[in-house]
């Protein structure tokens, strides 16, 4: 049986109630997303809670509200969340982020989200996995339209993707009025193809949007110098 739960430097996340367990995608949106200036943060699917804590712990200043349509999930990521020093800053609620939109009068700063993905793969038989890993409920289109109309003017969407949802994205964000202003490409070794895609979005135009590479490990379990320093605020091991 797998380990319960996944000890950070700061807090722990329990993952054994949700589908997705903690994961390398998460870890890197939590950590390299740009959170300190943000006064109020939103994680849409939020799962175990992870990338909200992540968030939290990043900006001792944010209010931080987590959502997601699990209803284990949203049970398991309350418990990690009120067992962490951030409980009096963070909320977590059972909510579709398309309903949750039309309902929520105050914009936020930055919007983070590991959304559901593999849109034209076989679905697997838990439905719990279907949920979090498809797009059966949340497609790419649906996510940045809402976020469009929760972000304040000035605010931040962040994203992590598959490497193979670069051209899709580009083309959804042309079409909403999004402008890209950092990306990552995400390799696992150094002779290997990408495999993720770390994007910033923000509503106005962005000059020059800062691009550059992410290599997971040097060599087979041998973290990058990179990936060390991205990480060392979390991992108990860096």
């Amino acid at each position: 049986m797998s380990n319960p739960f996944f000890r950070f430097k700061q807090f722990t996340v329990y993952h054994d109630q949700c589908a997705m367990k903690v994961g390398t995608d998460g870890v890197l949106l939590g950590a390299w997303t740009e959170a300190g200036q943000s006064k109020h943060i939103l994680d849409v699917g939020t799962g175990t809670g992870l990338i909200a804590l992540m968030m939290a712990q990043r900006n001792p200043g944010a209010r931080v509200t987590a959502i997601d349509i699990d209803r284990k999930a949203v049970a398991q990521a309350k418990k990690n969340a009120d067992n962490s020093t951030f409980a009096d800053r963070m909320t977590v609620e059972l909510r579709d982020f398309r309903d949750y939109a039309s309902l929520w009068q105050e914009r936020f700063d930055l919007i983070v989200s590991n959304p559901p993905w593999f849109e034209n793969s076989l679905l697997p038989p838990d439905a719990g996995r279907t949920t979090a890993r498809h797009s059966v409920s949340l497609t790419l289109q649906e996510l940045l339209c809402t976020a469009k109309c929760c972000l304040k003017q000035d605010g931040l969407l962040a994203l992590i993707l598959p490497f193979d949802k670069r051209q899709e994205l580009k083309q959804l964000s042309d079409k909403l009025g999004f402008f890209l202003k950092r990306e990552t490409v995400v390799f696992p070794l150094p002779d290997s193809a990408p495999k993720r895609l770390l994007t910033e979005w923000v509503l106005t135009p962005v000059g020059n949007p800062l691009r550059n590479r992410l290599t997971i490990e040097q060599s087979h379990h041998q973290y990058s110098p990179e990936f060390v320093d991205l990480l060392h605020e979390f991992y108990l091991y860096l």
